[in-house]
C-alpha cells in the first residue's frame, strides 16, 4: 500500500510527493527537509535538488519556530522566504518552506493610496436620490 511517512529521518524521496503537491497548489518554490537528512527543492513543477538544505530550514528545525526572513546565503539568498516546522510530540522533525511573495511586496507602497482611490471613486459617483 503506497503511503507517505514523514519522520525525523525522512529522505528526499519520502518528502518529494508532499513537496510537489504543495508546489502544485501554491505555484511557488517549495523546500523541505527532515531533522536528520537533506531534503528537496521544487520549482516549476519539478525537483531541482534532492539533497537540499538551507540555512532557514535548519534554523527552523533547531528552534521549532516558524521564521519569515530574507536569507543571506543559500539558493534563496536575497529572496523573502517563510518556513515552518513540522512538529510531532513537541519536537520539530522536519521543516517546509516557500518563497514569501507577501514579503516581496511593499505593502505601504501598494496600499498606501487605497484610501485616496476610494475617496476619488466615491466622489465621482452620482449621488443617490
Amino acid at each position: 500500500m503506497p503511503r507517505i511517512v514523514i519522520s525525523e529521518d525522512a529522505r528526499s524521496g519520502d518528502l518529494a510527493p508532499l513537496a510537489l503537491a504543495l508546489h502544485e497548489i501554491i505555484r511557488l518554490p517549495v523546500t523541505m527537509r527532515s531533522r536528520g537528512f537533506p531534503g528537496i527543492r521544487v520549482e516549476k513543477g519539478e525537483v531541482l535538488d534532492d539533497s537540499y538544505s538551507g540555512p532557514v530550514l535548519e534554523a527552523v528545525i533547531s528552534s521549532g519556530k516558524s521564521i519569515r526572513t530574507t536569507p543571506e546565503s543559500g539558493a534563496y539568498r536575497g529572496i523573502p522566504v517563510s518556513v515552518a516546522p513540522i512538529v510531532v510530540e513537541g519536537q520539530a522533525i522536519a521543516a517546509v518552506g516557500v518563497v514569501d511573495v507577501i514579503g516581496t511586496i511593499d505593502i505601504p507602497e501598494v496600499f498606501g493610496a487605497y484610501g485616496d482611490v476610494i475617496k476619488q471613486v466615491q466622489g465621482a459617483a452620482p449621488e443617490a436620490k
